[in-house]
């Protein structure tokens, strides 16, 4: 790597740069030896000795062992030191909070799970949250104060103009004006919020589907209809946060919904969200829907159909298609990404089966022909997404050695 003569402090930016591309390597592929730390960057065996000494001394990597087994004299190894930093995540919805806490290199380290039913929540959120951070940090072993980072997903989006959340109205006692201050004064370290869907994508993107594609659009179905896009890598949240609150859409299909955000649906929810399916399914003649909450019901429903060639349940999976790809076909007309993900339950369960049928049906209805696929992030993809968010912040901030 080369810098810009005579550029003061160019040295420290050079080693810093060359300390960071190291410590990728090791999260990219575990613990590697100094001779393959050097051949990956570059870097001689002098500079890779020197740069791990650095690294160990800042309390960044471990020697972890030998390469036992392999031809020629044992190497020592190296890997990133887990306790160097934790993040935390929670995906809360109106039902439950839950929270996980990863170690620097993403292993889940803590699980808790706050319910918390009913339209009025009996303790403040503030509390509610308090708790599920600290029963995730408590499985973990550690400390509130040991946590870099927290980022929280929620339905809706935080306005950036007025920091309240909107498009959520069904998200009891997250509607206070001060609700990011009193949470900011509770918690010791930074917080960030993000919409669900986007964290779902932020998984799918850095783990899953959507590895290496730069333009893409998640379509979510689980307890509401969603999206997320993600243009040129990064993701468009909108003036106010809004942007994929595809469930308001006005669709044909469906009757026009108007005060979207006091009725909290519209169209596209209303003609292919989860809870329009065991409808579906009663209307097709199909006598044992499930009961039970929508989101578990659809994803059975759907599920079952997936697996029938013919009769009423391939009937309600066509439809079901159908009904996917006339909401799609606006997006795409629109954005013109590389690729779609369907992720939540209500899409997953039908695997390659729904999949091939709504892509022949998107490709019927729209010019544009992105590729879809079924998302590969299926455990837990919100919190999964918030971890993944909070990691990344924290290891530009831990790892950055220039300081």
């Amino acid at each position: 790597m080369a810098g810009t003569a005579g550029t003061p402090g160019t040295p420290r930016v050079l080693r810093a740069m060359n300390d960071r591309a190291a410590l990728d390597l090791l999260l990219e592929h575990g613990p590697l030896s100094r001779t393959r730390i050097g051949k990956l960057t570059g870097l001689s065996k002098p500079t890779a000795s020197q740069l791990l000494a650095r690294l160990e001394a800042a309390g960044l990597v471990l020697a972890t062992g030998t390469s036992e087994g392999r031809p020629g004299p044992n190497a020592q190894l190296y890997a990133i030191n887990p306790a160097a930093a934790h993040a935390a995540g929670l995906d809360v919805n109106p039902y439950r909070i839950r929270a996980a806490v990863a170690d620097i290199t993403g292993r889940t380290v803590g699980e808790y799970e706050l319910p918390t039913p009913g339209r009025h929540p009996s303790q403040p959120v503030v509390r509610q949250v308090a708790d599920a951070l600290d029963g995730a940090v408590k499985a973990a072993g550690l400390a509130r104060a040991d946590l870099h980072r927290v980022v929280i997903g929620t339905p809706g989006a935080f306005d950036p103009g007025t920091g309240r959340l909107r498009y959520a109205s069904h998200l009891p006692g997250w509607h206070s004006p001060t609700i990011l201050e009193e949470l900011a004064a509770a918690l010791p370290m930074p917080v960030e919020y993000e919409n669900d869907v986007n964290l779902v994508a932020i998984a799918e993107q850095r783990l899953g589907a959507a590895r290496g594609h730069q333009d893409f659009v998640l379509l979510w179905n689980q307890e509401g209809l969603g999206a997320a896009l993600v243009l040129g890598g990064r993701l468009h949240r909108g003036w106010t946060g809004g942007a994929g609150e595809v469930g308001f859409l006005p669709v044909p299909g469906a009757p026009l919904v108007r005060q979207v955000t006091k009725a909290n649906s519209g169209g596209y929810q209303e003609l292919a969200g989860s809870q329009a399916l065991p409808a579906l399914a009663r209307d097709l003649g199909i006598t044992d829907v499930p009961g039970g909450p929508h989101a578990e019901a659809a994803a059975e429903l759907v599920a079952r159909a997936a697996d029938h060639a013919s009769g009423p349940h391939r009937t309600l999976l066509t439809t079901y298609a159908t009904r996917l790809a006339t909401g799609l076909a606006s997006l795409v007309s629109v954005l013109d990404p590389e690729l779609v993900v369907l992720s939540g339950a209500a899409l997953t369960a039908g695997g390659e089966v729904l999949r091939a049928l709504v892509q022949a049906e998107l490709e019927e209805l729209a010019a544009s022909r992105p590729h879809l696929v079924v998302g590969d992030v299926t455990e837990h993809p919100v919190l999964r997404g918030a971890l993944e968010s909070a990691l990344a912040a924290t290891r530009d901030e831990v790892f950055d050695t220039s300081r």
